[in-house]
């Protein structure tokens, strides 16, 4: 059940409002930049549970308008870009970086409100030629130079790098590709070592098919990750692709499987889900297809570190099944017309706690990734008195001239907070650039967040979170004072 990427149309886009240039025709692009918090879906109802529920993407898809936007509709609250991280895409020649497609699918993500995963930067597959052609005492320097240069350009807006894809054979010896060939295994711990240096506050995965289930595949990398720890190499979490075809056995003992890597201190994620079928299909395919999504989201949501499930796209209009698996298909829940299948739908609803007919949770601010302002104007409800609220601000990582700062408001009153607004002064010259989980308004060093429509309400003893990332120069001082609804907090 090897993966293969299907073949992919190249495209230009220019987000939110642009051109796009194709076989020499320049065409306008507008992408719908909806407030996806300000919707249910099946995002709200993963995040209910603690998990993020997303989608792969691809550029060659998003001038499909009715595509798009079901992409940005709320329905999905992390977002993979299914192939422009890719090696032979962003660096396609030695030291010539390209990262146009790449920004465009990162920052739609971002700009609709979803945590971004960067997929990926080291595979045997996608692989740029110039790489497996090159002396075996060269591979590491380039490899290294890949890692850090695209990790950095990306710094502080993906909450997670899939660093090494696929290392693995069926039988759990390592796959001889161009890194293993000049570096043995060791190539692994290096890449992992070298993407956290470049970006300490990323998650790093290791990420392979296969390995759901407790097998020789999965021993394999349940080893890799015991030594790798073992080293004080920074891993921090294993993604299980989760390829799955309803004429093969479900995964044996899956719970049980991602619970031994999380017992090693590791998140685990679901990262590429599909289930396939034989065409054309029936019903009896349909209902093997239910049980194991059903049975995907119940092991992640048994165990703990499992963070969250990402299906790999969301339509069979766009899979990449039928390219790579001959007379094979219906695996998304979208239709190839981009229309719900009820009985998948309703499935994965009812997997994660929601109830089919009903509407969806609001989204909530669980979600700790960088996302753009919000739309939605609060409407604060209460000014003056003593301190019924406490702050954290903390800066998650800073570089030269930028960092990305997270920021909790707890509410210590003993009633709810029914829209805030909070405000505080910066200490030097910092300027925000970007921050989600609130709308900003800045003027000089005074800052004001209000509320998104989503987290408005702040329960007695609860507390809502936000996050930005902003440029400075000199010293990056922490404010010192802040206020909600103008009460000082502790």
């Amino acid at each position: 059940m090897r993966r293969r990427p299907a073949a992919r149309r190249r495209l230009s886009i220019a987000l939110a409002a642009g051109t796009a240039v194709v076989a020499g025709l320049t065409a306008t692009i507008v992408l719908p930049m909806v407030n996806a918090n300000a919707a249910g879906g099946l995002a709200a109802l993963a995040e209910a549970k603690g998990r993020f529920f997303g989608t792969a993407t691809d550029a060659s898809e998003l001038s499909d308008t009715p595509y798009s936007q079901i992409l940005t509709s709320g329905e999905f609250d992390q977002l993979t870009p299914g192939n422009v991280l890719k090696w032979q895409y962003t660096e396609p020649n030695p030291g010539q970086f390209n990262f146009t497609e790449a920004d465009n699918e990162v920052n739609l993500g971002l700009n609709n409100h979803m945590k971004v995963r960067g997929h990926n930067l080291v595979w045997h597959n996608q692989l740029a030629g110039w790489v497996t052609s090159l002396p075996s005492g060269q591979v590491q320097a380039a490899m290294e130079n890949h890692i850090t240069t695209e990790v950095t350009h990306f710094k502080g807006k993906l909450f997670a790098w899939d660093v090494v894809n696929e290392p693995f054979n069926e039988d759990g010896t390592y796959r001889a590709d161009a890194f293993y060939n000049a570096m043995g295994s060791g190539y692994i711990a290096d890449a992992l070592r070298t993407a956290h240096a470049a970006d300490p506050a990323a998650k790093l995965y290791i990420n392979d098919y296969n390995i759901e289930g407790q097998g020789a595949k999965a021993d394999a990398m349940y080893n890799l990750a015991k030594s790798l720890l073992a080293q004080g190499v920074p891993l921090d979490g294993i993604g299980f692709q989760a390829h799955l075809d309803v004429m093969y056995g479900f995964p044996t003992n899956m719970q049980a499987n991602l619970q031994r890597f999380a017992d090693l201190g590791l998140d685990v994620g679901i990262t590429e889900l599909d289930v396939r079928m034989t065409l054309p299909e029936t019903a009896a395919q349909d209902a093997t297809q239910d049980q194991y999504y059903t049975n995907v989201i119940s092991d992640c949501l048994a165990v703990s570190r499992c963070v969250g499930i990402t299906i790999w796209d969301f339509t069979d209009k766009y899979s990449w099944i039928p390219s790579v698996f001959n007379g094979e298909g219906a695996a998304l829940p979208w239709d190839t017309n981009l229309v719900k299948k009820p009985h998948l739908y309703n499935t994965i609803t009812t997997a994660l706690g929601g109830t089919v007919g009903s509407p969806s949770p609001s989204r909530t601010s669980a979600s700790p990734s960088p996302t753009p302002t919000a739309t939605v104007t609060p409407t604060p409800t209460s000014t003056g008195g003593t301190s019924t609220c406490h702050v954290t601000y903390t800066i998650a990582s800073q570089w030269g001239n930028g960092f990305v700062a997270s920021v909790s408001i707890r509410n210590t009153s003993s009633t709810a907070i029914s829209g805030w607004s909070l405000k505080w002064t910066f200490g030097g010259n910092q300027a925000i650039s970007n921050l989600w989980n609130g709308t900003p308004t800045q003027s000089g060093s005074q800052v004001t967040v209000a509320n998104a429509g989503y987290n408005g309400t702040i329960a007695a003893g609860g507390s809502t979170d936000l996050g930005f990332q902003a440029g400075y120069s000199g010293t990056n001082a922490v404010p010192t004072s802040f206020t909600v609804n103008g009460k000082t907090c502790s």
